[in-house]
């Protein structure tokens, strides 16, 4: 295995197995990975043009019961701090934002169980109703999961009744790292990478269109960046409802992990991370910059 090789490899469109990308991301130059994304990306997307949407990332709570210790938002109840806005305060917020110009709302919050499942529901109808020309990208795996256990719906009846409410759309987060390795240190109690590829596998069947995302720069090796990455490629095989992956860096400020991960992410590490996704994601129309990025 060269990296002579497999750069004709990637130059004929065939697509590197685990093994390969991963020759490829521990040994290549930046600008050699650059050259071939890029090539890749005009190959995809002729026109020499980026495009962007106008969008607005609101929170309706931070009461959330996973302690992930990568995050800074999360707060208990009762814990100074926390909040849980209505429905009539979020659509405040969108009604704010669209006369703004705002075309997506990505809505997430912490996973809070005092939230009922009509909660949610009602929150997809008003914006479809009150705001017909904003898309409605609401609600991270993670929180479809919780609004199983609270309603007691299984997570394709609660997924169900989202369509029927109006939503299209789910944003990926929740991913982290897909390498259960790395859950286990980083937020043992969200559950496992299967949880996250079962919930959008089960998305994509009824006609969702989705967002990966991957968490890069902390304890995450190599090896466990192309696990993630092979993982959303093969679901992505499945039913092609991934309209894009958006790579982000883990921000340490206020996170129990800062003690262990101080420094952020390089700039250099978050263009290789771009080039090598948009090589190593064959299936995948689009790599979406992050505004966390």
């Amino acid at each position: 295995m060269t990296l002579d090789s497999l750069y004709q490899k990637i130059q004929s469109q065939q697509r590197l197995t685990p093994e390969e990308g991963l020759f490829v991301l521990k040994n290549a130059e930046l600008l050699d990975l650059g050259g071939l994304a890029n090539e890749i990306r005009f190959r995809k997307n002729p026109e020499p043009r980026v495009t962007f949407v106008i969008d607005t990332n609101p929170n309706y709570t931070n009461i959330c019961n996973i302690d992930c210790i990568f995050c800074a938002f999360y707060r208990h109840p009762g814990e100074k701090g926390e909040y849980t806005y209505t429905v009539d305060q979020m659509l405040e917020n969108f009604k704010r934002a669209a006369a703004q110009g705002v075309t997506t709302i990505l809505l997430q919050g912490g996973v809070n169980p005092a939230i009922p499942f009509e909660y949610y529901i009602e929150m997809v109808q008003r914006t479809v109703k009150e705001l017909p020309a904003v898309t409605p990208h609401f609600y991270s795996t993670s929180e479809i999961i919780g609004m199983s256990q609270v309603s007691g719906f299984t997570i394709p009846q609660v997924l169900q009744k989202l369509w029927n409410t109006g939503q299209r759309s789910i944003p990926g987060g929740g991913a982290e790292i897909l390498s259960d390795r790395v859950k286990k240190k980083i937020s043992h109690l969200k559950g496992t990478s299967a949880d996250w590829l079962n919930v959008m596998r089960e998305a994509h069947k009824i006609g969702f269109k989705s967002t990966a995302t991957m968490m890069y720069g902390h304890l995450e090796t190599d090896e466990d960046i192309v696990e993630h990455l092979e993982s959303i490629r093969q679901l992505q095989d499945e039913h092609h409802g991934f309209t894009a992956f958006v790579p982000w860096s883990f921000k340490p400020g206020n996170t129990p992990l800062e003690k262990i991960i101080p420094h952020y992410a390089t700039p250099t590490r978050y263009l290789q991370m771009l080039a090598f996704s948009r090589i190593y994601l064959d299936n995948f129309a689009h790599i979406q910059a992050s505004w966390f990025s």
